[in-house]
């Protein structure tokens, strides 16, 4: 008789930058710290936080931040990269460093470099853990992190209790999760200030991408392209001629790495026993009240007050 393997350990990934701004431009701005500096992106982001724990109450889990605005390797491949995008104003930067701080001393292991972003963290993680029988569960909305999914991978939008797995990126999408580099390279992104081929837009290339396969074969192929019935479809090819370069430098940008240094973390991502001193003090600087320290210590397996 045939051993049945293990299930797969879920690997609860979280994707905070995202948490971190929704709060910041959602939740009042009645919250401040003992110095008086805006702390409302810090409450948003510890209620999300805390909803989670007690929710999944997850062994393993890593939080990613990003501290890479405009120090990534991105930007040395493609100075323009995000340049679309304003400067965190100092009140955000400060929120950012507590809510690391938050997460540290409740055990959670903290994911951040200045060459890396979230997503090339949360991919590391996910890549490195997959061989000691782990699964990602991604907490994120963001649609870059669909191309990491295999089989028993979910994403999952909190914010909309939408999960979905890797044979639900399609039609998310329109694409498969491992197409979305190619697809991102293609149509471009608006978000991350990356331009794709002039002329195709999100449709364009799902159909290539669908008839295709990926980029590579398109491009190896592209002699076919006006061959299909794809109103534009000559000018496309030619453009794909003409911007083969650029096609292959926007994917280099939407292609999450691998390879990222984790720095130190726990085996497995395991959840490690919470500091309450620097709790305790967390609380009193943020001015946290009665109702989230109390969440935040029994989040953190401690005894009540």
């Amino acid at each position: 008789m045939l051993d049945t393997p293990p299930p797969l350990r879920p690997l609860y990934l979280v994707d905070a930058s995202l948490y971190v701004f929704r709060a910041w431009h959602s939740m009042p701005d009645e919250f401040h710290d003992a110095e008086g500096w805006p702390t409302n992106a810090v409450h948003g982001f510890a209620r999300f936080l805390l909803e989670l724990l007690e929710r999944e109450r997850p062994q393993h889990i890593a939080i990613a931040f990003d501290e890479a605005l405009d120090s990534c390797f991105r930007h040395r491949i493609y100075p323009a990269y995000k340049a679309n995008r304003d400067p965190a104003p100092e009140e955000l930067r400060r929120q950012f460093a507590h809510c690391k701080a938050l997460c540290a001393a409740l055990g959670l292991n903290v994911l951040a470099h200045h060459e890396y972003e979230a997503d090339d963290l949360i991919g590391t993680a996910l890549h490195g853990a997959r061989p000691d029988g782990f699964r990602g569960v991604i907490i994120s909305a963001d649609k870059d992190l669909s191309q990491l999914l295999w089989e028993h991978d979910e994403q999952w939008d909190y914010a909309r209790g939408q999960r979905w797995g890797m044979n639900g990126v399609k039609a998310r999408h329109g694409v498969e999760a491992r197409q979305i580099a190619d697809y991102l390279a293609l149509c471009g992104d608006a978000v991350d200030n990356i331009p794709g081929i002039s002329g195709i837009g999100a449709k364009s290339a799902a159909i290539l991408l669908a008839h295709f396969g990926s980029l590579d074969a398109l491009l190896e192929r592209v002699d076919e392209v006006k061959f299909l019935r794809l109103r534009g479809a000559a000018g496309m090819a030619l453009r794909l001629r003409e911007q083969r370069e650029h096609a292959l430098l926007w994917r280099q940008l939407t292609t999450i790495a691998l390879d990222a240094p984790m720095g130190a973390v726990e085996a497995g991502f395991v959840r490690a026993s919470a500091d309450a001193d620097i709790l305790h003090g967390l609380s009193e600087a943020l001015r946290f009240g009665p109702m989230t320290r109390r969440r935040l210590r029994e989040a953190a397996g401690l005894e009540p007050f």
